[in-house]
């Protein structure tokens, strides 16, 4: 006999996997779309540089371009993939919240984005200039394209990653697995963790580390808020579900 148990854990494992597939073909065709533009990208990015920058191989531009295209194809997937996280715990969401939830999409596209400017634009220039700075007196400064946009890629994605935390809070919020007193507790904690993830990424000078830090802690306070009004609203849903009961 068919245990009704397995069989709906083998239509879940089969629906994440068809998921998991269309955001992956989702990935490819904005990466092949974004390497069609990759050149006219990639001319914007070095715009400022004073010289050209250097490869040592043949394969190396491919590496690069291939590079700033996944970076391109990941900012264009995001919604793509938060669409299909939020189709498949859909049935674990109360239809009221249903609506709400599915603002997080456009969202978690917008934070991904403001981080990537953030580290682009305020971070990046700032650890480049202080690196120029320590090498100027006893080296003379020459890039390779593939090590100067490993290090961009190291001062950007990371941040555009971590600018998502009010969107993955709002949701787990909506999912029930957590709320503003937790995080509330957990304050401290995330704290030294932002800090520690600030301080490893900026050059060593207090004023690098505030620039970064101050946003990450006002990225955190903004996720609690977030999680107030969420955990309110499904209180308060809960509330009126058992008067109407």
């Amino acid at each position: 006999m068919v245990n009704p148990n397995d069989q709906s854990l083998i239509g879940h494992l089969d629906e994440m996997r068809s998921r998991l597939i269309r955001t992956l073909a989702a990935f490819l065709v904005a990466m092949a779309a974004a390497f069609i533009y990759v050149k006219d990208i990639y001319q914007w990015l070095v715009r400022n540089m004073d010289q050209k920058l250097v490869l040592l191989g043949p394969s190396d531009v491919i590496w690069v371009y291939m590079m700033i295209a996944g970076v391109v194809a990941i900012a264009v997937t995001l919604p793509i993939a938060a669409y299909q996280a939020w189709k498949f715990v859909t049935p674990a969401i109360p239809k009221e919240a249903q609506r709400a939830a599915l603002l997080f999409i456009p969202g978690i596209s917008l934070l991904f984005i403001i981080g990537i400017c953030f580290g682009y634009f305020i971070l990046f220039p700032m650890v480049l200039h202080f690196m120029n700075q320590m090498a100027a007196q006893s080296f003379v400064t020459m890039y390779t394209a593939q090590n100067y946009f490993t290090f961009m890629i190291h001062m950007t994605v990371p941040f555009g990653l971590l600018f998502e935390m009010p969107a993955i809070v709002m949701f787990l919020t909506k999912l029930g697995l957590l709320n503003p007193n937790r995080l509330a507790k957990a304050r401290k904690l995330a704290y030294f963790i932002l800090a520690l993830v600030a301080i490893t990424i900026t050059p060593p000078d207090i004023l690098s580390d505030i620039i970064v830090i101050v946003p990450l802690f006002l990225l955190y306070e903004i996720s609690i808020s977030i999680s107030k009004i969420v955990y309110r609203k499904q209180l308060k849903l809960a509330g009126e579900g058992g008067m109407t009961a």
